[in-house]
């Protein structure tokens, strides 16, 4: 089974699918699970967790004072701008897992530093919108933890769903089944790249969009 573990829908402040386009056009690419992990929001969630069509992994991507951090398996929103520890620490108060997302990515990752400084349950390894040498480093990275591994396609817009995921064994009937197989290191991460020209554009934007914000993070 193929799982996306990386999503954004129109609940976060830069995602531009809703969450039909986004079951949609995950079952039509042939993914078995998703997580949609919006900006410091769990509202997708309740409308896709019967679908019918697709597994979803309750998710969401949390903005901390130094970086973003993936959260799966929760059962209530993740309060933002709080330290690393404290995110940890409300995301398995909330009953989930942690993981680092693309810790090497200039505007947005942890870095190297507060990854291994810190307890997280997991690291994610690949993400189609990350830089092919970052991607690289975050594989060595998790590989060097031992920890578990996600990958997703970190997409904003429904064309981009499956471009980053991993496998998972056959059988899995539940989310739980689906991040049990993540956490028992039974996940294969692959994805594309994001490619120099995009970078530079995304880089820019995220300037400017920073700069609008009043110098916050997302």
């Amino acid at each position: 089974m193929k799982a996306d573990l990386h999503i954004h829908s129109n609940f976060s402040n830069d995602g531009k699918s809703t969450v039909e386009e986004i079951v949609a056009a995950a079952a039509e690419r042939g993914l078995g699970c998703i997580a949609i992990t919006d900006h410091n929001s769990f509202e997708a969630y309740g409308f896709v967790k019967d679908n019918g069509k697709v597994i979803v992994i309750p998710g969401i991507e949390v903005s901390s004072k130094d970086g973003h951090i993936l959260a799966y398996g929760i059962d209530r929103d993740i309060p933002k701008e709080m330290t690393i520890k404290e995110t940890i620490d409300a995301i398995h108060e909330a009953g989930g897992v942690a993981f680092a997302a693309h810790p090497y990515r200039w505007w947005s990752g942890l870095g190297e530093k507060n990854t291994l400084e810190n307890d997280f349950d997991g690291i994610e390894a690949r993400n189609a919108r990350s830089t092919a040498s970052s991607n690289r480093r975050s594989e060595a990275l998790a590989a060097r933890t031992g920890k578990p591994v996600s990958a997703g396609s970190d997409a904003h817009t429904p064309q981009f769903i499956g471009d980053g995921v991993v496998e998972l064994p056959d059988g899995i009937a539940t989310w739980q089944d689906a991040l049990n197989a993540v956490m028992e290191k039974k996940a294969k991460p692959s994805s594309t790249n994001r490619r120099a020209s995009s970078t530079l554009r995304y880089g820019v934007k995220s300037i400017v969009r920073w700069i609008l914000r009043g110098f916050k993070r997302i």
